[in-house]
């Protein structure tokens, strides 16, 4: 059974046109993309293993990220 994240990410529009325009970026790092990618898909509604499948990572990477920007909205993903 999948498991659920108690981390519901909710977006402002001034966070998910940030996170959109980071995702594609092509100037921005690898994992400065995929973790927009993660917020904006979490956004969604998508769960962790969900997101996992669909960005080929773990997650766990999912869900430490999931879990940052909950706390700390767009600093938290910020290395």
């Amino acid at each position: 059974m999948p498991r659920k994240s108690p981390f519901d990410i909710i977006l402002t529009p001034d966070e998910e046109r940030e996170l959109n325009s980071r995702a594609a970026k092509y100037t921005l790092s690898y994992f400065r993309v995929i973790r927009a990618k993660i917020i904006l898909l979490a956004a969604q509604g998508l769960g962790n293993d969900e997101i996992a499948a669909k960005l080929d990572t773990r997650r766990e990477v999912v869900s430490m990220w999931r879990k940052r920007f909950f706390e700390q909205h767009l600093e938290g993903l910020e290395e």
